[in-house]
C-alpha cells in the first residue's frame, strides 16, 4: 500500500476534537487527505464509500440498492444514506471527533446534519480540475480483498497486479471506468457543488486546490486546521 509520510509539527491540542466535512468531487484526493488526518489526530475516518462497499461485498440489502446506483454512476438516495451515517455517528468512537468523507453529498443531506445534535467544525473542499481527475481514476488500481489502493503510474505496486498489503488481487472498480467517471463527475457538479454555498453563507468553508503532490495538499490543509482557533 501506498503510505505518505506523516505530517509534521501538528498541534494536537487543537485538533484532537475536531469534527471535519471533506468535499471533493469523486477522485481529487478527499480519501487520502482523510486518511492522513485520522491517523494524526486519533480520529476516525468516516468513509461512506467504504461503508457501501462492505455491504456490497458482502451482499447486504444495502449493498444490492447501492451497487445499483454506483454502477450507473449515481448517488445513493438521501434518504438512504441519512440513515446509514446517523447509525454510524451515534458509535462510541465519533465521540471525540470524526472526519466525514462522502457526506453530506446533497442539500438535503446538509439540512439533515444541521438540524441534527452534530456540530461541525470545519468544511474543507479540495478542489480538482475534471480532467486531472479522469486521468487519476484511469490509472487507480484497488485491492478486491483489503481495498488497499495504488496506481498504475503514481503509485505502482511492488509486483503488477498483486497488493503490497494483502497480496491479493489488484482490480479496476467498475466506477473508474472513464464513462463513469464522467458521469460521476456530472453528477457532482450538477448535485454536490452547491453545498459549497450552503457552507460558505454559514462561514464554515476553506478550500484547497489539491493539483498538486499529496504533501503540498496535505499542507495546506494542516495550515487551515490550524488556525481555526
Amino acid at each position: 500500500m501506498c503510505a505518505v509520510s506523516p505530517a509534521k509539527n501538528l498541534n494536537l491540542s487543537i485538533m484532537k476534537f475536531m469534527r471535519l466535512i471533506l468535499l471533493a468531487a469523486p477522485g481529487a484526493g478527499k480519501g487520502t487527505q482523510a486518511e492522513r488526518l485520522s491517523t494524526h489526530f486519533g480520529i476516525p475516518t468516516i468513509s461512506t464509500g467504504a461503508i457501501l462497499r462492505k455491504n456490497i461485498s458482502e451482499g447486504t440489502e444495502l449493498g444490492k440498492l447501492a451497487k445499483k446506483y454506483i454502477d450507473d454512476g449515481n448517488l445513493i438516495p438521501d434518504d438512504v444514506m441519512i440513515d446509514v451515517m446517523k447509525s454510524r455517528l451515534s458509535e462510541d468512537d465519533c465521540k471525540a471527533g470524526f472526519i466525514l468523507d462522502g457526506f453530506p453529498r446533497t442539500i438535503t443531506q446538509a439540512h439533515e446534519l444541521d438540524k441534527s445534535d452534530i456540530d461541525i467544525d470545519c468544511v474543507l473542499n479540495i478542489e480538482v480540475a475534471d480532467d486531472v481527475i479522469i486521468e487519476r481514476l484511469a490509472g487507480r488500481l484497488e485491492c478486491s480483498n483489503c481495498a488497499a489502493t495504488f496506481h498504475k503510474i503514481y503509485c505502482k505496486p511492488k509486483v503488477d497486479g498483486v497488493c503490497d498489503k494483502c497480496g491479493g488481487k489488484l482490480v479496476t472498480r467498475a466506477d473508474d471506468k472513464p464513462e463513469t467517471v464522467k458521469s460521476r463527475l456530472k453528477t457532482y457538479h450538477s448535485q454536490t457543488e452547491p453545498l459549497l454555498a450552503f457552507y460558505k453563507e454559514r462561514n464554515m468553508l476553506k478550500t484547497v486546490v489539491g493539483g498538486g503532490s499529496i504533501e503540498d495538499t496535505t499542507k495546506e490543509v494542516l495550515d487551515i486546521l490550524d488556525n481555526l482557533k
